[in-house]
């Protein structure tokens, strides 16, 4: 925990892990907090977490159907990816989808420009696939696009960088602070790819006076209720849809289906629309299997109650 006295560890007041229903019910980073600094000497607690103007989220690894809170309170997300085989145009819209869910500005920032020699053309297929979101190039390492973030760190704002393991990431936030705080490595030579160092999400302090995140890469990004960041990724998808005979259109081939057409003419890519209709495909089984489990936390939370109450009761002799 950081306060105006310093850097702290802190513990959770154990009301809040009582009434917590699943992870994202405790404090993330980048969370405002109140605390009761408690008896000189002693530990920090935690008492409450103040409400999130906005927060990124992903749906827990593996076969979780709990809400994993990456960071909140941030007011751009910096979706990282680099100008070599690692780019990826449906995980970029993955990314995307969860920064416009978020409530924050995204932003794209295309790193190792230096080792490219088509910037142009990563920053036209970036711009295709991120309507309406600033693409930057760049390179850390040779100062190059750097100035730029200026214009977005500014005192009181926060950002958060996310991407892939080895885009870059820990190398952009060295060359913002000017000294090698965050581990980093080089590019693998047989693939072109960076490794993975960062291990844990940390928020840094820079010395202008923005604040930035760095993240571990995500192997894995499972999309949560994110309904409108998958709508606002796909806006173009969204005013062709308006044209289509049917109100509910699928835009899986009905009569008269504007985003279909604009597949079969060139004006939209097919690989898109299979893009859109996967991550729709994803939300819709979220919902489904979010349902079961929110039933079977509610009964599991209920029966917790009943047993500290009959141990209550027991222990007042009742």
């Amino acid at each position: 925990m950081i306060s105006e006295q310093g850097e702290f560890l802190a513990r959770i007041r154990s009301k809040i892990r009582f009434h917590a229903e699943d992870h994202s019910d405790f404090p993330a980073v980048g969370d405002w907090v109140a605390v009761n600094p408690g008896p000189a000497g002693s530990q920090v607690t935690i008492e409450s977490i103040l409400t999130r103007q906005t927060f990124v989220s992903r749906k827990g690894a593996g076969n979780s159907a709990d809400q994993q809170i990456l960071c909140a309170n941030v007011d751009f997300i910096f979706v990282v990816t680099s100008c070599n085989d690692e780019f990826n145009r449906r995980r970029l819209e993955r990314y995307l989808a969860i920064a416009w869910e978020s409530g924050a500005q995204p932003v794209v920032i295309l790193t190792k420009a230096d080792l490219c020699s088509d910037t142009a053309g990563f920053i036209v297929e970036a711009e295709r696939v991120a309507p309406g979101v600033s693409v930057h190039p760049i390179s850390a390492v040779a100062g190059y696009g750097m100035q730029f973030f200026p214009g977005y760190l500014k005192p009181g704002k926060t950002a958060v960088f996310i991407g892939s393991s080895g885009v870059g990431k820990s190398t952009v936030i060295n060359a913002l602070l000017k000294q090698n705080l965050q581990r980093i490595a080089p590019v693998r030579e047989s693939d072109n790819r960076g490794r993975h160092t960062t291990t844990s999400r940390q928020m840094i302090l820079l010395p202008d006076g923005g604040i930035v995140i760095d993240t571990p890469g995500m192997r894995e990004l499972g999309l949560w209720e994110t309904s409108a960041g998958v709508a606002q990724t796909f806006q173009e998808l969204q005013a062709l849809g308006e044209n289509c005979r049917f109100r509910h259109c699928t835009h899986r081939g009905e009569p008269g289906c504007a985003v279909f057409a604009a597949t079969q003419n060139g004006t939209l890519s097919p690989a898109r629309l299979e893009s859109y209709h996967k991550l729709q495909s994803e939300l819709r089984f979220l919902e489904t299997k979010t349902n079961v489990a929110e039933r079977l936390s509610r009964k599991a939370h209920a029966k917790r109650s009943c047993k500290t109450q009959k141990r209550m009761y027991r222990n007042q002799g009742i």
